[in-house]
């Protein structure tokens, strides 16, 4: 018989997450802080529940997936939170992005009450969440990951057992911190080009023929070119994810100077930026007028 499962944070990514687990027939509860972005997943199958300790509270397996560490907080250790849910010998998988020290700290509280816990952030943006081809990064025992592979396999391509609790959170903070780092370097040499009276499209050209081939600019720099900056991945979270990367940093002792840089040109962009856009948008800072 196949798990029961609680699915908690319906928003870019969690909504497809959920969908395709119901696509590949688990009965999933949900719950989501705003109730309507929960209507089509419903539509779809699912049981809403009226709280987070609720779509646990039958669940074998509960996944959360919310914007940063109070919003795990919330759902979690809450009024009406997850953990007051959770029936011993269940499992709960968290796969938003948030601190090690969370994760670890997470993981503790799940011992305490005979639940397995697994930190697994993902990658791949909408795209790969509505093909189920996310990668995930995995913190935790190897024999919790085998219990819930058949439902990681409903919505990613792959996924990696990194290490203990908090392995999973701190590559995906260096990787996140790599590809803000990426694009960020793109904005910077097609403000070069767009200055000089060149086409962006002749750097992109050249970039993606060549040793500075990036796959993430075959999604973001056609964004960058056109100027249109909805959200795949919004900005407002890669700014969480630079600033928790130099959390860690500070608490392991490293100066991380490019990072510095990066915390300060997606902060300044956040601040000035009127919209909700995708990371992509860091090419603002550049803009003139």
């Amino acid at each position: 018989m196949k798990p029961k499962v609680g699915f908690i944070g319906l928003g870019l990514m969690g909504r497809p997450m959920a969908l395709n687990l119901l696509k590949a027939g688990y009965a999933v509860t949900v719950w989501n802080r705003t109730r309507a972005r929960a209507d089509d997943v419903v539509a779809a199958g699912a049981t809403l529940a009226a709280t987070p300790r609720e779509a646990a509270a039958g669940a074998d397996v509960v996944f959360t997936i919310v914007s940063d560490p109070p919003a795990v907080e919330a759902v979690l250790w809450g009024a009406d939170g997850a953990l007051a849910g959770l029936r011993k010998g269940s499992v709960l998988v968290d796969s938003s992005t948030i601190s090690p020290d969370l994760a670890r700290r997470t993981a503790a509280a799940c011992a305490e009450r005979g639940v397995e816990y697994l930190d697994a952030p993902v990658t791949g943006g909408t795209w790969g969440a509505e093909k189920g081809e996310l990668v995930f990064m995995v913190g935790g025992e190897a024999a919790t990951l085998a219990r819930v592979e058949p439902l990681i396999g409903a919505m990613g391509k792959r996924w990696f057992l990194l290490g203990p609790n908090g392995a999973g959170q701190t590559i995906k903070l260096a990787m996140n911190l790599v590809l803000a780092l990426e694009v960020q370097a793109f904005a910077e040499a097609l403000a070069i080009v767009k200055s000089a009276g060149l086409a962006g499209e002749r750097l992109v050209e050249v970039m993606q023929s060549s040793m500075g081939r990036a796959p993430v600019l075959d999604v973001k720099a056609p964004v960058m070119l056109s100027g249109d900056y909805k959200a795949s991945f919004p900005l407002r979270l890669m700014y969480k994810d630079i600033a928790l990367a130099m959390d860690l940093a500070g608490e392991l002792k490293l100066k991380l100077p490019a990072g510095t840089a990066a915390r300060d040109t997606y902060g300044a962009v956040r601040r000035t930026s009127n919209d909700d856009p995708d990371y992509a948008a860091v090419a603002r800072f550049w803009q003139k007028g």
